[in-house]
């Protein structure tokens, strides 16, 4: 699962690049705004179909040019292939072969993404943790993907029903069951994920913290169930799926009358939260922007140590000009953690910024204008 070759053309502001990875770890360095993020974007675009940095194909599109194109081709000579167009949506290749589904597309990579932006995970809005649990669960699961987008979709056409005020009838009830249906499989897998997950992120934050704090997660449905919770709002994972099902389709008929008030569902998948507790206190509210950048590495540190051991291989690392967010301390551990066995592509504005052992055995490539402007 390591990346060999990166090629890009008319992406961000990369008219042309080409990219071979020599080496198992890659610092990119440039000032800001020269290109670096793109790079990596890319590269997680390929491996997930998605970016942290925005929703919109045509922002990943070069100013003035009708498509981008990123390839990407593996060690074992996989060759994967994404067209983003501004006209006609997306299209994925495999060694050359269409796919039917983008979906199709993963599996050969997968990447572990933590950026400046992921520091807003703890004290941002629910949206974000739901994101970062998505993704979490994409990596171990990647027909997810196509369960969420079947999720959206269907709560985007009830909402309109709601919107025109046809609360009433069998069209309605045939909606609410559909979306009961699918939202009790996205319940249950985030709360899959989340419980393997806790227990890995709270080794991670003992060491990180030098164990003077306990972490402890829980998922906070968006559809309150008839079940006892745990003292951190932790869901329990036996939880039958008629259960959550008859739960969320009940809610939905019961709410109708304020939807219509207020113009939005206001139960399901798309208002969970995910609860982070530093010893007794959420960290949301009472953590310190340090306890807060040492829980979010935890995590992330706990999500490519739960890839790797479901899928058999260490995910691609991304580490997007994160150390200059990182205190001295924080950036070693981090970098230590990243051992020889993880491929690691990290942007940064100085090469100084890492220890001379690990920038030693580095490929260091600088980018200028959206161009790889020397090599060392």
């Amino acid at each position: 699962m390591r990346l060999q070759r990166l090629e890009l053309r008319q992406f961000r502001n990369m008219e042309s690049l080409q990219l071979w990875l020599r080496e198992s770890r890659l610092i990119v360095v440039g000032a800001n705004g020269e290109g670096k993020s793109n790079l990596l974007e890319s590269v997680e675009l390929l491996t997930s179909l998605r970016s942290h940095r925005c929703g919109s194909d045509r922002d990943l599109i070069r100013n003035g040019q009708p498509a981008s194109h990123i390839r990407g081709t593996t060690v074992e000579s996989d060759e994967l292939d994404l067209h983003l167009r501004r006209v006609g949506g997306r299209q994925a290749l495999r060694n050359g072969k269409p796919l039917d589904r983008q979906v199709d597309l993963l599996g050969s990579l997968r990447s572990v993404g933590f950026s400046a932006l992921d520091l807003a995970l703890v004290r941002g809005e629910p949206s974000l943790r739901r994101q970062w649990l998505d993704r979490v669960v994409m990596q171990l699961e990647p027909v997810y993907d196509t369960l969420l987008r079947h999720y959206g979709r269907v709560l985007r056409q009830r909402a309109q029903l709601v919107r025109r005020r046809w609360t009433n009838g069998p069209l309605l009830d045939a909606f609410d069951a559909q979306l009961a249906a699918l939202g009790t499989r996205l319940h249950r897998r985030r709360l899959r994920a989340l419980q393997r997950l806790a227990p890995l992120a709270c080794r991670w934050q003992e060491r990180l913290g030098g164990g003077g704090e306990s972490l402890a997660l829980g998922y906070l449905s968006g559809t309150p169930l008839p079940v006892a919770v745990g003292a951190a709002g932790l869901t329990d994972v036996t939880v039958e799926e008629t259960t959550w099902r008859l739960a969320l389709e009940t809610q939905l008929r019961e709410q109708r009358g304020e939807e219509e008030r207020l113009g939005h569902c206001l139960v399901g998948p798309h208002r969970d939260d995910v609860a982070m507790v530093l010893g007794e206190l959420p960290a949301r509210r009472y953590g310190s922007s340090g306890q807060q950048r040492t829980l979010v590495l935890a995590l992330k540190l706990a999500e490519v140590e739960l890839v790797t051991a479901v899928v058999g291989a260490p995910p691609l690392l991304l580490l997007d000009d994160v150390l200059a967010e990182l205190d001295p301390r924080r950036q070693q551990l981090l970098l230590e953690a990243v051992g020889e066995g993880h491929q690691c592509l990290v942007s940064a504005t100085h090469v100084e910024m890492f220890s001379r052992g690990w920038s030693r055995r580095a490929q260091v490539v600088a980018m200028r204008g959206g161009m790889l402007e020397a090599t060392a």
